[in-house]
């Protein structure tokens, strides 16, 4: 009985250049740190993260919880391109990967950042809540609500607030004040939601300025980078039909 010679194939050596600073070190400065690892079967960023972590440099800072893309909180620049640590396989990617921080947020240290006080400030900023239109009644029926359109609010709602979008937006990288393809997002869902007390001419004070969906050059970087793939063109394209009409009645008047 002959039997068949089974092979297997050496794994590829890795070499990781990842950024490392620590700003609350005065002795600290900005610089690549090289670490070499072997490859695995289905090894993502986050596991060779957390090997190079527990066997090389337990010094070394990101973040994550998850592990499955839901919480956002692994985002990083990966050979230049924002993306989610844990669910980029490094077979897609090169023998050598680059890893640093988001831009756009504040750094921590090496690759976390804080994503946290941005999303809060933009969500102070755009009103990113429900405002009722009457006080709330504990014992009331549920409004019933159209199909299509809660998928629509639904949308809206899958955003994980990773931060991709706004650290791959040219504009983000250079108005700190606007608000960024998760901002907009967040308008359209508001806007969408018909619980919501404000009207056109409301929103129109709030998104129709150069912080808003009129500060979009068009670049659509953040669509590119989403993790989540959400319908970032129909949310904008949305926004500016809304805006628009807002004005356009504002003209009659």
């Amino acid at each position: 009985m002959s039997t068949e010679m089974i092979t297997l194939e050496t794994p590829r050596r890795l070499r990781f250049e990842i950024f490392r600073f620590n700003p609350e070190d005065p002795s600290s400065e900005p610089h690549h740190q090289t670490f070499e690892l072997d490859e695995q079967p289905f090894m993502t960023l986050y596991i060779a993260l957390n090997r190079i972590r527990e066997e090389q440099d337990p010094s070394l800072q990101f973040d994550f919880a998850c592990r499955s893309a839901i919480c956002g909180s692994c985002g990083m620049l990966v050979n230049g391109r924002p993306r989610l640590a844990c669910n980029t396989l490094t077979r897609d990617l090169g023998e050598t990967i680059r890893l640093e921080p988001l831009p756009v947020f504040k750094l921590i240290g090496d690759l976390s950042v804080d994503t946290g006080t941005w999303f809060r400030g933009m969500a102070e900023q755009v009103g990113g809540w429900i405002e009722e239109k009457a006080p709330f009644q504990a014992h009331a029926e549920e409004e019933r609500m159209d199909a299509d359109l809660a998928q629509a609010i639904y949308e809206g709602e899958r955003c994980i607030e990773c931060g991709c979008c706004i650290a791959g937006c040219g504009v983000a990288n250079v108005n700190p004040d606007f608000v960024g393809a998760a901002g907009l997002n967040r308008i359209a869902r508001f806007m969408r939601d018909p619980r919501d007390a404000r009207s056109e001419d409301d929103w129109f004070e709030v998104v129709s300025d150069e912080n808003g969906v009129f500060g979009c050059i068009g670049l659509m970087g953040c669509h590119d980078v989403c993790p989540k793939e959400l319908p970032l063109l129909e949310q904008y394209a949305y926004l500016r039909r809304k805006m628009l009409g807002a004005a356009r009645e504002e003209e009659r008047t």
